[in-house]
């Protein structure tokens, strides 16, 4: 594969910006780093106890480090550009909304089905074998909590062209439109009023998406003004925290309080500013260390499995739990925060990235399968609809696992996906592999 990579890094158009590609690979391996150092599992007096890092007492400290792991927003961001120039290449086409919405869906959906399919074969086979409901719950709970990302990004992707029709009529004030709707949820929210804020998961995140397109017109400035911008997101963010009602901790939450993420807060869009504003200070040096072979190479090769790694990373931490438990559970006897468990956290992401390599390896090609020459596209409007069931159902399921929620949820989510997959022409079939 590195061999593969560094042959299609040779192919890189000379007018591509790798700085793109370098930081939606970061940003996924950021992601998974993250979870696998906070979802924390171990044993005391006999009994499994799971927690995450942020909120163990005398730990909190570590919610800190949600201000560098958490790289949602910088994904949006990248992904606002990529979708601005897939955007301007088929308008040059002369293709349709429809034919340009297929193609960029497809990638998304096969690796997510097979998740989904996956574990719902695993959570059947675990009854079968009596294996109680509530650890099938937990497990696929946990396993599936990555897809919400999907679920929103595919609704993103849906209105695009529409959003950047926005952007290419009012510049930065759509941006404004956006983040000023989020702000007024967050007051309603904070009000006593909440379901309404449930809306932000589009407003802040199509805020930062914006960004994007801003990036892909030059309309971001030099370096300077991007330092400045970034100075001022954390400003905002640093108060937002400790002068307003805002947690600290980036993701996560402890029940019945606030989180930052459920639903996304306006703290989500200070963030990416903070994040977004030093990293591309780099562009220019950075974009100039990526025309070697090797981190270019690198580069090409995350992203040719960047949707299988992520879906897969936190399945893989749950196996290998599973495994330890089944063996009397060697190396779950460390206390989460003791001196011991922290030396042992780099074997345990090598570990873990090392048990990740076989779904790569296997499940990655899903990924770089293109449509049939003339294919048949399904009009706009049954794309849309399908992706809606197929995003209700994912988010379902991403909330409830497997055997949670009332009897017979997690069938009916998972017939959603199905259904609505097939409704929408994204159900996989056999076709090419990209170039």
């Amino acid at each position: 594969m590195w061999k593969q990579a560094k042959e299609l890094s040779a192919k890189t158009s000379p007018d591509r910006n790798r700085y793109v590609d370098f930081l939606r690979a970061v940003s996924i391996c950021m992601v998974i780093v993250g979870h696998w150092l906070v979802a924390t599992v171990y044993i005391v007096d006999g009994d499994f106890k799971g927690e995450q890092l942020l909120f163990i007492p005398g730990l909190e400290w570590t919610q800190w480090l949600t201000w560098i792991f958490q790289v949602m927003p910088i994904f949006f961001i990248v992904g606002g550009y990529a979708n601005a120039v897939s955007l301007e290449g088929s308008r040059r086409r002369g293709e349709r909304y429809a034919e340009w919405l297929a193609s960029r869906l497809a990638r998304l959906v096969t690796p997510l089905l097979v998740l989904i399919i996956g574990w719902a074969l695993l959570a059947t086979i675990l009854r079968l074998f009596g294996v109680e409901r509530e650890v099938i719950k937990l497990a696929s709970q946990a396993a599936l909590v990555p897809t919400w990302f999907l679920a929103i990004y595919i609704m993103v992707v849906i209105l695009a062209p529409a959003a950047h029709r926005l952007w290419k009529r009012f510049g930065l004030v759509s941006v404004l439109f956006f983040l000023v709707m989020a702000i007024v949820m967050d007051a309603l929210y904070f009000n006593g009023v909440q379901w309404p804020a449930w809306t932000n998961y589009f407003w802040v995140w199509l805020s930062v998406h914006q960004l994007g397109f801003a990036w892909r017109d030059g309309r971001l400035g030099r370096p300077a003004i991007l330092l400045l911008s970034s100075a001022i997101g954390f400003v905002c963010l640093y108060l937002l925290i400790f002068q307003g009602p805002y947690p600290l901790a980036m993701v996560g939450s402890v029940a019945g309080q606030v989180s930052n993420t459920l639903p996304p807060k306006i703290t989500l869009m200070a963030l990416g500013v903070f994040q977004f504003g030093l990293l591309l200070a780099l562009e220019a040096p950075a974009r100039r260390w990526l025309q070697r072979t090797s981190p270019w190479a690198a580069t090409v090769l995350v992203n040719s499995m960047i949707m299988t790694i992520y879906l897969w990373h936190v399945t893989v931490l749950v196996i290998l739990v599973g495994i330890l438990a089944l063996l009397g559970a060697p190396g779950l006897d460390l206390l989460p925060g003791s001196a011991a468990w922290w030396m042992s956290r780099p074997v345990w992401i090598l570990v873990l990235a090392i048990a990740l390599i076989p779904f790569a390896l296997s499940l990655s090609p899903l990924e770089r399968r293109g449509r049939k020459p003339g294919e048949r596209v399904p009009a706009s409007a049954q794309q849309v609809t399908g992706s809606i069931l197929l995003c209700l159902g994912v988010s379902l399921l991403a909330f409830f696992g497997y055997g949670g929620g009332p009897r017979g949820l997690d069938v009916g989510a998972c017939a959603l996906i199905l259904v609505g997959a097939g409704f929408s022409g994204l159900l996989p079939k056999i076709g090419r592999k990209k170039d």
